[in-house]
């Protein structure tokens, strides 16, 4: 048997690449729509993920200030503007494309994320960013064993796992809880979100010789219905830990035979 794969197919769209979102998309603050829309566009200001840019025809509540202040924003340069919904005011929330910008984008504003409180696609919420159309995750089950180490100690080590498969990162290895050596984890509180997979149940750092390593598993005990698969399962993070597949030490992303990518 050959060794286990850190390869893994890269993010194919380039920067400023622009399309139609087939979904009405919404946005809300304290409970009001800010904008519904049937005609957004993915624009992607970076490749890892698009943002959403919503005809300006689509506001529904709120006014947008502007701040008088121009930035390139990967697809060209847009103005941005305060957006005021009755008492809230959200300061530099919005981006308006200006006319230097591709002309599918004149006549949209793209939201910074965090500036609004609730985004929708069609009833379902979204979190973290838009989901990107050329993106997928597939779960797998497999007999490939799992085992894990830290500074030469034991963490878990599994017969067999489901294997996560995410455009653009490593592939992740979820295992049973029985198999994990839960007296060498500490529990940590830090929780993080997922568009793909959802938000994070728990996680667990290791003190080890060398010192603490922070938040190196992690598990979704209630994943998005693409990911249900790792339901309860934990994986641990390549890149920190010492990551044996069928008995042969993968190479940490970021080595020579490996790519860095975040979780």
């Amino acid at each position: 048997m050959t060794s286990e794969s850190v390869l893994h197919p890269s993010l194919i769209v380039p920067v400023g690449h622009v399309e139609p979102v087939p979904r009405r998309i919404r946005g809300l603050i304290g409970g009001q729509v800010v904008f519904d829309s049937r005609r957004a566009l993915y624009v992607w200001e970076w490749r890892a993920y698009p943002q959403f840019s919503i005809p300006l025809a689509d506001l529904v509540d709120g006014t947008l200030v502007d701040d008088e202040h121009i930035e390139h924003h990967g697809a060209g340069p847009a103005r941005r503007h305060t957006l005021q919904v009755g008492s809230e005011v959200r300061v530099g929330a919005a981006w308006v494309w200006d006319e230097d910008a591709p002309k599918s984008l004149q006549g949209t504003v793209r939201f910074e994320w965090d500036a609004l409180d609730a985004w929708f696609e069609e009833d379902e919420p979204v979190f973290v960013h838009p989901r990107s159309p050329y993106s997928r995750v597939d779960t797998l089950r497999s007999s490939s064993s799992v085992r894990v180490e830290v500074d030469g100690v034991l963490l878990a080590d599994a017969p067999n796992c489901v294997k996560l498969f995410e455009t653009g990162l490593p592939t992740r290895y979820y295992i049973e809880r029985m198999y994990v050596d839960w007296t060498r984890l500490r529990h940590s509180d830090t929780v993080t979100h997922c568009p793909y997979k959802g938000t994070t149940s728990d996680y667990w750092s290791f003190d080890g010789e060398t010192g603490p390593h922070e938040d190196i598993a992690w598990a979704y005990d209630f994943p998005t219905i693409h990911a249900n698969r790792i339901a309860g399962l934990v994986a641990f993070y390549n890149e920190h830990v010492d990551l044996y597949i069928d008995g042969v030490l993968l190479p940490r992303p970021g080595d020579p035979a490996g790519g860095t990518a975040p979780k």
